[in-house]
């Protein structure tokens, strides 16, 4: 339901610069806000710093930032905005606002002799359909032909599953972000995330496995993928073609991970990074820095104070030149 600008303000203690009067539907990420100018909806993007073409830029849009970004601006007059002393914990309260419910979902038997199915409103199943028992299936979920998914699977609301997929025990595609911002008092505010997953083709996926749904857009899952037991996958993380992801890895928000990369058990992905294609990462490794070549990576450190570990790990990477002087 549309929500007027200067009621969205009060709540997530925001100033408004234009039109107060506008109503939106629905945030968007920048880089998606042309798809919805194109049903001339406005929306509400949120900025961290300048970065965008005002030229190109939908005039339906309204942006969350500071002020320091706001100034910077040389087409204000065509925009409308939302100024927060702390941008982060507006756009946490933003979300909340738009949150979608669900319905409850009621027990279906697609095939005789099969277990009851959980499934909600507007979902779309291809042929060749299997489940085990106890699966739950939300609204607006869309699954393509020879699918199958095992004992206590849940598939959340939104998601979008290609054909030839397997999902086994335990696991929960689509489940909620753990994406959160600390508030003037030290308390947590939740920030609701918006987006969905997409599993494309030819997917296997192990046991006791959790996919996080994007803040706002898609975590992607492509084509070829196969996953081991007990993988945890955050919000917004695109995985390329052909990857193979063993168990008890864990990959955070917003990662890009290449075609036909191979990443070994234990593994732990800081958040935003990058890898190129073709690369191979050893057991237990953390990687916090993009991978910008192909190759085998392995990087194993014992843990430190933080401080001590930033100088160690800066010699670590000189010691070759080191031996040569």
């Amino acid at each position: 339901m549309p929500i007027k600008i200067s009621e969205i303000a009060k709540k997530i203690n925001a100033v408004v610069i234009g039109n107060k009067n506008i109503k939106i539907s629905s945030i968007a990420s920048f880089t998606a806000n042309k798809t919805y100018s194109k049903k001339n909806n406005p929306v509400i993007v949120f900025i961290s710093k300048y970065d965008i073409d005002e030229n190109k830029t939908p005039k339906n849009t309204t942006f969350l930032l500071n002020k320091t970004v706001y100034e910077k601006f040389k087409q204000p007059d065509k925009f409308n905005f939302l100024i927060s002393e702390d941008t982060k914990l507006s756009f946490a309260l933003l979300t909340n606002l738009f949150k979608e419910k669900t319905t409850t979902p009621k027990y279906q038997i697609l095939h005789p002799n099969s277990y009851k199915l959980l499934v909600g409103h507007n979902v779309s199943i291809g042929l060749n359909f299997k489940y085990g028992s106890n699966c739950l299936i939300e609204d607006n979920v869309t699954i393509g032909d020879d699918v199958k998914i095992e004992n206590n699977v849940i598939i959340h609301h939104g998601t979008s599953i290609g054909n030839n997929v397997t999902i086994r025990s335990g696991t929960i595609i689509g489940s909620e972000g753990f994406g959160n911002v600390k508030s003037n008092d030290s308390s947590w505010r939740h920030i609701t995330h918006l987006g969905n997953v997409i599993l494309k083709n030819n997917i296997d996926i192990g046991s006791n496995c959790c996919i996080d749904r994007a803040t706002i857009d898609s975590t992607i899952i492509n084509s070829g993928v196969i996953i081991d037991n007990l993988v945890h996958i955050a919000h917004n993380v695109i995985i390329g073609e052909n990857t193979a992801i063993a168990a008890k890895v864990g990959i955070a928000g917003s990662c890009i991970i290449g075609k036909r990369n191979m990443i070994g058990g234990m593994v732990g992905i800081v958040d935003h990074i990058k890898t190129v294609d073709d690369v191979t990462i050893s057991a237990t490794s953390t990687v916090i820095k993009d991978l910008k070549e192909p190759g085998s990576y392995t990087g194993i450190m014992p843990i430190s104070k933080h401080t001590s570990w930033k100088r160690i790990a800066f010699w670590i990477t000189k010691l070759d030149k080191i031996l040569k002087k």
